[in-house]
């Protein structure tokens, strides 16, 4: 995909070449005087006119007309180089990268050099332009009839820079795997769930597993009722569709320590149960199994980058079906940790499969545990639709995360998550636990619940209900689902540091 080669990039055939411009002086400098001279000062006379501008996000074609090998320049203003930051590049380049596929063109050219600042370094920008680039670019083909016309994509890029480097290399190819792993995830949740059953997710990550040599493991309805996941199983009855336990493991050290568990929500279609979703908020629920998705995004780009580390993922996977024999209010049921649950909503049916795969990663010697679940409309309430709600019950764990999300430009906020908390998890008459203690605090609600079967194992809970699907177009993706967390996870997997535990 990425070539990088050191020459002049006003000098090589190409059929676009995409250059940065910020702080446009009245005359030019360094490369850009260069390619005016070689323009016969045609730049000059744009800037004089307004018609070439360094304003954020603003896209200016110029054709050379044959003064040049590269056949077309496509400007692409930065806006003030002392305001540009590290996601408005890559934003910018999502812009850049949408005007390029609009024209169709299989291959273009990059001046890395134009994009760097003096606190974006060379090795940035490639991060940036290599991520932007399947983020900007991805659609879901969808099921509509095509026409005889194939679809035409970028298949290369050519980035020119004066001093070439194994990082910038580096940075190329881990930015592009980041990217197309959480398009991998979009494609997922994008996808109806009559075409993803759980039999299809397992399917899935079956075929990751070969590609990157995973250790699998599905475990199938009989298993599980052997085993006592009686919390998972509870909300399969109601359907048709069989579950699937799925477990994929990654070991990247000699000995099997300091093992991540990756727990993912995989609702293919959720319902609500007995406590039915209305006509409006029913729709739109093929995207429940978002958390699975994320999760098996990040394995792939796991897969890819082979960090030195250790890693369980384990996702519940069925759907929220009614029938004679569905989850009713009222029923009591037992969780494969022995815990009893007093169920008072149908709908609250996420925290009930992660409560089984909770203790089941546990079981295969999960060491932190982070769970990522489209969990509770009430995160939406509290922190809206661009904002990841979040739980934990060790601070040295979490700021990790952190840590990798503000490196993923993937916002987090964190919850509180009080002993009052817990005590209105754990109020029951009948039951060690019920699962919906009422509105209030809806999402530390969800949350603490699934919080309750990691006990004292390090963990964090990141609920994606609002962050999973974006209802318009932005520069670094379409509207449908957004593949939110599969770089905070894969950027947290990497760089991780095992957390020496208290005595």
């Amino acid at each position: 995909m990425f070539k990088v080669l050191q020459l002049n990039p006003f000098e090589s055939e190409q059929a676009c070449l995409i250059i940065g411009v910020k702080d446009l002086p009245k005359k030019f400098g360094g490369s850009l005087e260069v390619l005016d001279d070689m323009l016969s000062g045609a730049l000059t006379e744009m800037v004089k006119n307004g018609e070439l501008s360094a304003k954020r996000n603003v896209l200016t074609s110029v054709p050379t007309l044959g003064k040049l090998p590269v056949r077309r320049l496509l400007f692409v203003g930065l806006g003030k180089e002392k305001q540009l930051t590290f996601p408005l590049l890559k934003e910018a380049f999502g812009f850049a990268f949408k005007q390029i596929k609009e024209w169709k063109l299989p291959s273009a050219g990059i001046a890395l050099d134009t994009f760097v600042t003096e606190t974006i370094q060379k090795v940035d920008a490639a991060f940036a332009l290599s991520e932007a680039l399947p983020l900007s670019t991805y659609t879901f083909p969808g099921y509509k009839q095509q026409s005889n016309e194939p679809e035409k994509f970028i298949e290369k890029m050519t980035v020119f820079t004066e001093a070439m480097s194994e990082e910038i290399t580096e940075a190329l190819h881990t930015g592009f795997v980041l990217g197309k792993a959480t398009n991998s995830a979009r494609t997922l949740v994008n996808t109806p769930g009559n075409l993803l059953t759980a039999t299809d997710l397992a399917a899935y990550a079956s075929k990751l597993a070969d590609q990157y040599k995973f250790q699998l493991e599905i475990l199938e309805k009989e298993e599980m009722e052997k085993l006592g996941m009686g919390a998972f199983l509870a909300v399969n009855k109601g359907s048709e569709q069989p579950p699937k336990m799925i477990v994929l493991s990654y070991q990247g050290k000699q000995e099997w320590q300091d093992v991540i568990g990756l727990v993912g929500k995989g609702v293919t279609f959720d319902t609500g149960g007995y406590s039915l979703k209305p006509k409006d908020g029913i729709v739109g629920m093929k995207t429940d199994m978002g958390g699975a998705a994320s999760v098996l995004g990040a394995m792939e780009a796991i897969g890819e980058l082979r960090p030195e580390q250790n890693v369980i993922a384990v996702i519940p996977a069925t759907d929220n079906m009614i029938s004679g024999a569905a989850l009713k209010p009222d029923d009591v049921i037992t969780s494969l940790s022995g815990k009893t649950i007093e169920v008072l909503n149908t709908d609250a049916e996420g925290r009930l499969v992660l409560a089984d795969a909770m203790t089941y990663a546990k079981q295969h010697g999960a060491n932190y545990l982070i769970d990522v679940a489209t969990l509770t409309g009430g995160v939406i309430v509290a922190l809206g639709s661009d904002k990841t709600g979040a739980l934990t019950n060790h601070e040295a764990l979490f700021e990790q995360v952190l840590e990798a999300s503000f490196e993923a430009d993937e916002f987090i906020w964190r919850l509180p998550y009080t002993e009052k908390d817990k005590e209105r998890i754990r109020n029951s008459r009948v039951a060690d636990l019920n699962n919906s203690p009422g509105r209030e605090g809806h999402a530390i609600m969800g949350g603490g619940f699934v919080g309750e079967f990691a006990e004292e194992t390090p963990w964090v809970h990141l609920d994606i209900a609002g962050t999973a699907v974006q209802k318009g177009e932005t520069a670094l993706g379409s509207a449908g689902a957004t593949g939110v967390m599969v770089r905070t996870l894969a950027l947290f997997v990497d760089a991780f540091e095992p957390i020496p535990s208290k005595k």
